[in-house]
């Protein structure tokens, strides 16, 4: 059942976009190896700005894609590709079709 979620806002600097949606494609093999990660989507909302929306059954397996792989590489990468760090929302699921 999903319980909990992760809204993530990007915002890729000027000439890094393309590279930001190619990380951001390289990410689904490895989220498609966390049980808790139910739902993981991967964004473009305009031309500079993408984001991530992802849901689990509770806090912990929310907690453990934070401590996961791809977190890490986000955060080592976020420097380079980002205007800004990302902004990373909990959220908890109220309703799922």
């Amino acid at each position: 059942m999903i319980k909990v979620g992760l809204l993530v806002r990007l915002e890729a600097k000027r000439g890094k976009e393309q590279e930001l949606e190619d990380f951001l494609r390289s990410g689904l093999p490895i989220v498609e190896g966390e049980p808790a990660t139910l739902r993981w989507y991967a964004m473009r909302l305009g031309s500079n700005e993408f984001g991530i929306f992802d849901v689990f059954p509770d806090d912990a397996g929310r907690q453990a894609h934070l401590s996961g792989k791809v977190a890490a590489a986000l955060m080592e990468k976020a420097p380079d590709l980002l205007i800004r760090s990302p902004v990373i929302e909990k959220l908890d699921v109220l309703a799922v079709k």
